[in-house]
């Protein structure tokens, strides 16, 4: 019997949340996904739930104006994913959000900049993310979430909620989670160099890879 494409998706959820949460990049009842259907419906992940543990069938859906119209309630954060897709100019298909330990840790120190919060390490970082911001701390659920993600420039893919953990939005489920594996890796690598003689990436080096890569700072 052939699969509808909301139930391949459903399936995809489950299977890269189970994949996030076996590596440690999300824990407990932590982190939330959400993916837009080609009708603009919205598949999310419920409040309560582990992404190491989902169901398909016990994905909540919703219309593409954000009302729940199945499934069980949605994560409380999900102004925070309603948000991503309205302001993005760029396609926008998947929305991941975690608690990932070192993108949570560098949020934390003082002296990173909230316009632009990863070090160019490495030339992934930009080409994935774009510019990181870093938005002021929210007690999860707090609809400000939401608003304080409306306010961001349209080009961005990713912010990073001080204190709580990250977000990224991208064309698909996939880039979206692998996007996030990304932001969490340059974080560390900016956790692990802090304190070493490192060399970063160049103005002139960061200028060639927005030039080749048509990258939207």
């Amino acid at each position: 019997m052939k699969r509808s494409p909301e139930h391949g998706l459903r399936e995809r959820i489950c299977l890269l949340g189970k994949s996030l949460y076996d590596r440690g990049l999300t824990h407990g009842s932590t982190g939330n996904i959400s993916a837009r259907l080609e009708d603009g419906r919205l598949l999310i992940t419920p409040t309560g739930s582990s992404l190491g543990f989902l169901d398909p069938t016990d994905i909540a859906l919703l219309e593409p104006g954000g009302r729940h119209v199945a499934g069980p309630a949605p994560t409380k954060e999900v102004l925070l994913h309603t948000a991503f897709y309205g302001v993005r100019n760029a396609p926008t298909g998947a929305v991941v959000h975690l608690h990932a330990h070192y993108s949570v840790l560098l949020s934390m120190l003082d002296d990173v900049d909230p316009d632009n919060m990863l070090p160019a390490l490495t030339p992934y970082g930009i080409m994935q993310l774009g510019r990181v911001r870093l938005l002021p701390y929210f007690h999860p659920g707090d609809p400000a979430m939401g608003k304080a993600v409306a306010s961001l420039p349209p080009q961005t893919s990713a912010a990073v909620l001080a204190n709580h953990g990250p977000v990224v939005a991208a064309e698909t489920l996939d880039k979206a989670v692998f996007a996030m594996e990304e932001l969490e890796a340059t974080a560390r690598l900016a956790i692990d160099a802090r304190g070493r003689a490192v060399t970063p990436l160049t103005h002139e080096q960061i200028a060639k890879l927005v030039e080749a890569f048509k990258i939207d700072l």
